[in-house]
């Protein structure tokens, strides 16, 4: 028993082999806990339809190993004499370890949250899928702010006096960052106004395309051609914004131009034939035709009709079919289509005229 109970750094070589031991075998404990249950929960989750076991699943995955290594070696730690400086540099990096996965802990239930929210809500509800995704970004924010002013206390930092140089330093980052501020309080505003969501299909300052995602900086969406846009949200909302989710019907106006040859009786009759001939199709309400005025070039008729659904396959079926419709009609009565024309005038001097230039 001597060579055991030699001292080695203010503890015995006996009391060091224990310390060795309980670390060892706490930490080999942990790790088969945690391989065991993931082994185990991974069969339930698969019977399941419970979504915690799932969860329970993904924890355990995010769950470090070093989390392990350090409470191990705090815990066997404890039955040793320890300078006071080293103990707590291990206290304080146990801690540390701690705090951050918690932190990884709180990330993980809330992206599962997110994720398991959008597989239910995004056909019904895209906006509370907007909404809950930047409410997620700023959970997280405040999780990680809240660790991390824990931790530094931890480290022995004045946290008050930090808050409040941080502050003082958050006014002059914010007027360094305005163009990023603004775009992510735009975001804000486009999460909770709601002028759009995601799938909804917009068109502004000349541009048109589909929803696809609302980030903290720009918008992105697939235009009519097949590109992505991507749109600063600041940007965005300066301008406006036609959103067709909520169209129910599609208001078409029509001009019509004969041309100024054609007969008084037929250019009178005009509006009723083509009434006639609009009010008979189904998804398609005639409202009105009407001899406008005197064009450029033409005789000009003013025709107005819906396309009651908003499907824009079916609007360009009927445009079409109203088109060739009246073309059809205006050449079977005889009446001509008017086209751009000019009529130049040439007036030939009288001979009293021409005289008197060639005087001059």
């Amino acid at each position: 028993m001597g060579f055991w109970n030699r001292f080695f750094w203010n503890n015995t070589l006996l009391n060091w082999a224990v310390s060795l031991g309980e670390f060892l075998l706490l930490y080999t404990l942990l790790e088969l806990i945690r391989v065991f249950l993931l082994k185990r929960l991974r069969k339930l989750a698969a019977k399941t339809k419970t979504k915690v076991d799932d969860l329970i699943v993904q924890e355990l995955e995010r769950t470090r190993h070093t989390l392990f290594l350090l409470v191990s070696l705090h815990v066997a730690s404890l039955s040793l004499t320890l300078p006071p400086r080293l103990s707590r540099l291990l206290l304080s990096l146990t801690a540390l370890i701690i705090f951050f996965q918690v932190g990884l802990w709180a990330t993980t239930a809330i992206r599962f949250w997110l994720e398991r929210y959008k597989e239910e809500k995004l056909r019904e509800d895209a906006a509370a899928v907007t909404t809950m995704g930047a409410l997620a970004f700023l959970g997280k924010l405040a999780v990680w702010t809240v660790l991390l002013l824990l931790a530094l206390d931890n480290l022995g930092v004045n946290v008050t006096g930090l808050i409040a140089g941080m502050g003082i330093g958050g006014i002059a980052v914010a007027l360094a960052a305005q163009n990023i501020l603004g775009d992510l309080f735009a975001s804000l505003s486009i999460v909770l106004d709601k002028p759009f969501i995601i799938g909804d299909s917009i068109a502004f300052d000349g541009l048109q395309g589909r929803v696809e995602h609302v980030g903290l900086k720009t918008t992105r969406l697939r235009s009519l051609s097949g590109e992505e846009l991507v749109v600063a949200n600041s940007d965005l909302l300066k301008c406006r914004i036609s959103n067709y989710r909520n169209m129910r019907e599609r208001r078409v106006l029509l001009t019509l131009g004969v041309s100024y040859d054609t007969p008084t009786e037929k250019v009178e009759r005009l509006p009723q034939m083509i009434s006639d001939l609009l009010r008979g199709p189904e998804r398609l309400r005639f409202e009105r035709a009407h001899f406008k005025g005197f064009g450029p070039s033409a005789l000009e008729f003013e025709v107005v009709y819906w396309v009651t659904e908003p499907d824009f396959g079916l609007f360009m079926d009927l445009q079409q079919w109203v088109a060739l419709t009246l073309l059809k009609a205006l050449r079977s009565e005889g009446i001509e289509t008017a086209f751009p024309t000019r009529t130049i005038h040439l007036h030939s001097p009288s001979r009293e005229e021409s005289q008197g230039r060639e005087e001059r």
